[in-house]
């Protein structure tokens, strides 16, 4: 059976899970810490622990940090070198590359012609005030960053000029987004392979503005109309990922995207609708290198 290594985060569930079932399904079981990889561009190796990793058939990039962050994109630059000398690795690092910016996607999105909330993207304060009090009540989001960690709401008024300037001092670019209506939901649109695969709903407990695990919001199951299925379809077929997750909300204006993720979620799929999607995944890949 090929040699499958998993690039993920040791003790991250769905990291541990998709490397578990690899190692169930084809015998050969390797979890790939990036912190632990060394790139040697002398003898074209990309080593770990001594083992060189062009030795394996593929690699499934389920996570590359345990937090986004932009030194992210340098360990993707490893991946990307072994991808450009013919290893086969899911999803192609320049693929992820295009969406682990938050900016980069959305630009990607607008282009298109995608429906997503009002959004605004500034250095300056004076223009990052105008957009609030036209929005009236704004998230501010910083470019690299998972389960809402980082963002902050701010409101007309008063504060607005002072909270401003407190978010731009831990993020030059601000990007910002007005706070639409979802009714304290929003939507997992989940795709393998370019393939609908299913739709799960993250449902707030009402103790905060976001729907996160982390915030206490919880999975559930959601049958999709085919037109929503369809925007999903479109915002995700411009990246071309093989694994990766649609975030959409259902406004009084329409289904409108947040964003496409760089690695797709397990938890919400398997917990919503009960399909094991490390499982798809591997199948998937070990018909890609067949």
């Amino acid at each position: 059976m090929p040699k499958i290594g998993v690039v993920g985060t040791p003790g991250g569930w769905s990291s541990e899970k998709l490397a578990d079932t690899a190692g169930r399904m084809t015998g050969y079981r390797l979890l790939i810490d990036m912190e632990k990889v060394a790139l040697d561009l002398g003898q074209g190796k990309v080593l770990l622990d001594g083992m060189d990793l062009f030795g394996l058939d593929a690699l499934i990039v389920k996570k590359i940090g345990a937090w986004y962050s932009p030194d992210l994109l340098d360990r993707l630059e490893i991946l990307r070198y072994m991808s450009e000398k013919g290893m086969r690795i899911y999803s192609d690092p320049m693929k992820i590359l295009r969406v682990l910016d938050r900016l980069s996607c959305t630009v990607t999105l607008a282009s298109a012609g995608i429906p997503m909330p009002p959004t605004v993207v500034t250095e300056n304060s004076d223009e990052a005030l105008a957009a609030v009090n036209r929005f009236g009540r704004a998230v501010f989001k910083p470019l690299y960053s998972t389960k809402a960690k980082g963002m902050r709401i701010i409101e007309k008024g008063a504060k607005a000029l002072r909270d401003i300037e407190e978010f731009k001092a831990g993020n030059s670019i601000m990007y910002i987004q007005a706070m639409i209506d979802h009714n304290g939901m929003d939507l997992g649109v989940t795709f393998l392979g370019g393939q609908y695969l299913t739709t799960y709903a993250r449902c707030g407990d009402g103790s905060s503005w976001n729907t996160t695990t982390r915030s206490g919001g919880r999975y559930r199951a959601y049958e999709p109309d085919q037109a929503l299925v369809d925007l999903a379809w479109k915002a995700q077929d411009l990246f071309g990922l093989d694994f990766t997750c649609v975030d959409v909300a259902v406004t009084p204006s329409g289904p409108m995207v947040f964003e496409v993720s760089a690695f797709g979620g397990f938890k919400g799929v398997e917990t919503a609708s009960g399909i094991d999607p490390a499982e798809l995944y591997i199948n998937h890949v070990l018909k890609e290198i067949s």
